[in-house]
C-alpha cells in the first residue's frame, strides 16, 4: 500500500466534497479526494439535475404533443443529455487538472488520521467526510418482492408508467408526481404523516389543492400495510383497508446518510441515525475531522453542502472560526407553482415568539400586474416579523418562487430592515414587485394613519 501525505483529504465526490477539493486545491493546498462511485454525486446523477430536467421536459412537452410512451422516452433522453453536458465540470480529469489527486475508490478510516482505499493510505492534516445520502426505504411487508423505483433508479428506465403511486409527499415525491402527471401518468400520492412538514402549512394546503386540480390524487394520513406484485401490477394495501393498484411504485420517503462504509467506529468518530455528529463549525468529536452536506445530518440540499464547504475551507486553510449556524439555508420545492422558504419554520417561530409576538404580512400574486398579464396568479408571499419588524421568515408560493426568495435570504442573514426593501426601486411589471409591496405593507397603517394626516395638514398650513 502506497503512503500519501496531504493537507486535506476529502471522502466523497458529491457537490460538497468537490467544492472543498476545488477551492482548497486552487488556493494552494495539497488535496486527495476519494470517490468510489460517480463524480458529481446524487445532485448530478440522480438528484437535482435529472429531476429538474424531467420536470422542465414535462412542463414543455404538452399532453397532445406526442403519445405518452414517446413523450416519456424523449423526456428521459433529455435528462441524460443534460447530465452529459454538466458531467465534464465534475469529472476526474477536471479535478486532476486543478491539482487534486483523485482516488477512484471508497475511503475508509484506518484510524482518526488515516484513510485507506484504492491501494493508498492517506494521512491528512484535515479530513472532510462528504459521502452524502441515499433514499431511505421503509420496512413495508412485501416491498422486497416489488420492482419499485427510488430517486436512484427512477432515471434508469424509459418505460412509461400508465399509473404511478408515490409513497411520500415531500419535495422529491411531489416533484416527481407532478412530472409524471404532466407526462400522462395517473398519479396517486400516499403520505401517512404531514405533507411538506417544514413548510408553511397554509401554503402547503394551497399547493396541494393546485396539484389535486391538475389530476393528482392524495391519500393522506394513512399508512401502508403491505405491498405485493400481482398479475403484472403493484398492489398497495393501506391501513384503512383500501387497496391501490399501479404499474409502477416510487418510494420517496426521505434520505439516509451514507456512513456504513466509513468505519467511523474504528476512528472513534461519533455518529447517529441522522449522520455524523458535528458542532456549529461542522467539526466532529475529532476537531481535525469535518462532515458536510447530507451526511452531517443537517439540511439535505446541494446548496447547503456548498455552503458547508465554504465553512470548512475557511477553517482548514485560513484558521477562521466560521460557523454553519451563521448561514440562512433556503429551500425550494420545484413544483408548478413553486414553494420557497427562508428563515424560521412555523414550529421554530411559535417556540421563540409565542402569542401576539408575530405579525404576518401577505400579498397574493393576484394583486400583481405581471401575474395578471401572464394569467399565472396562483399563490402569494407570506412574511412573518416580530414586534420590532425584524424578519423571521419568508415563504413564497407561485411562479418562479425559487428566484424570488433570494432578497429575503439576504435580508434575514444580513438583518436588512423592511424599510430598505420597501424603498428599493423595482422594474415594472415584474414578479419581484411582490417583495417591495409586502415590505411596504408593514408601514401602511402608520403611513396612512390619523396622526400622519394631522401632521400633513399642520405642515401644509404653517410651512407653505
Amino acid at each position: 500500500m502506497q503512503n500519501l501525505h496531504c493537507d486535506i483529504c476529502v471522502i466523497g465526490g458529491g457537490s460538497g466534497g468537490l467544492s472543498v477539493a476545488a477551492g482548497a486545491a486552487q488556493m494552494g493546498a495539497k488535496v486527495v479526494l476519494f470517490e468510489g462511485h460517480r463524480m458529481g454525486g446524487d445532485c448530478l446523477n440522480t438528484g437535482c439535475v435529472p429531476s429538474k430536467t424531467l420536470l422542465s421536459a414535462a412542463k414543455s412537452a404538452g399532453l397532445s404533443a406526442f403519445d405518452p410512451v414517446s413523450r416519456y422516452a424523449d423526456a428521459k433522453t433529455r435528462v441524460r443529455g443534460v447530465i452529459a453536458e454538466i458531467a465534464p465540470h465534475d469529472s476526474v480529469e477536471r479535478f486532476e487538472g486543478l491539482g487534486v489527486q483523485v482516488i477512484k475508490d471508497f475511503g475508509v478510516f484506518q484510524d482518526a488520521h488515516h484513510v485507506v482505499g484504492g491501494g493508498f493510505c492517506v494521512k491528512a492534516r484535515r479530513i472532510v467526510i462528504a459521502t452524502g445520502s441515499r433514499p431511505r426505504v421503509p420496512e413495508i411487508p412485501g416491498l422486497e418482492g416489488v420492482d419499485y423505483w427510488t430517486s436512484d433508479t427512477l432515471f434508469e428506465s424509459d418505460a412509461f408508467p400508465q399509473s404511478l403511486i408515490v409513497l411520500g409527499a415531500g419535495a422529491i415525491g411531489l416533484e416527481m408526481a407532478q412530472a409524471h402527471a404532466l407526462l400522462g401518468s395517473a398519479v396517486t400520492v400516499v403520505e401517512p404523516f404531514a405533507m411538506m412538514g417544514r413548510d408553511e402549512p397554509d401554503l402547503v394546503v394551497e399547493l396541494r389543492e393546485t396539484l389535486e386540480a391538475s389530476g393528482i390524487r392524495f391519500v393522506m394520513g394513512v399508512a401502508v400495510d403491505s405491498v405485493a406484485q400481482v398479475d403484472g401490477e403493484t398492489r398497495v394495501v393501506l391501513a384503512n383497508g383500501e387497496t391501490l393498484a399501479c404499474q409502477r411504485l416510487l418510494v420517496a420517503t426521505g434520505r439516509a446518510p451514507n456512513i456504513e462504509k466509513l468505519a467511523l467506529d474504528t476512528a472513534g468518530i461519533a455518529h447517529g441515525s441522522s449522520g455524523v455528529t458535528t458542532d456549529a463549525r461542522l467539526r466532529t468529536n475529532h476537531k481535525h475531522v469535518f462532515a458536510i452536506g447530507d451526511v452531517a445530518g443537517r439540511e439535505a440540499f446541494t446548496h447547503a453542502a456548498g455552503a458547508h464547504a465554504s465553512v470548512v475551507v475557511k477553517q482548514a486553510l485560513f484558521g477562521l472560526p466560521a460557523k454553519a449556524t451563521q448561514q440562512v439555508i433556503p429551500w425550494v420545492t420545484y413544483t408548478d407553482p413553486e414553494l420557497a422558504h427562508a428563515g424560521m419554520t412555523k414550529a421554530e417561530r411559535d417556540a421563540a415568539y409565542p402569542g401576539d409576538a408575530q405579525r404576518t404580512l401577505e400579498i397574493p400574486f393576484a394583486d400583481l400586474d405581471r401575474a395578471r398579464c401572464e394569467d399565472k396568479t396562483v399563490g402569494r408571499i407570506r412574511v412573518v416579523v416580530d414586534r420590532k419588524g425584524r424578519i423571521l421568515s419568508a415563504d413564497i408560493l407561485g411562479q418562479h418562487a425559487g428566484e424570488l426568495i433570494l432578497p429575503w435570504v439576504l435580508a434575514i442573514e444580513q438583518k436588512i430592515p423592511l424599510s430598505k426593501l420597501a424603498s428599493t426601486v423595482v422594474p415594472y411589471p415584474t414578479r419581484s414587485e411582490i417583495t417591495k409591496r409586502v415590505a411596504g405593507s408593514y408601514f401602511t397603517a402608520q403611513l396612512f394613519s390619523d396622526r400622519t394626516r394631522k401632521l400633513v395638514r399642520f405642515i401644509q398650513r404653517y410651512f407653505p
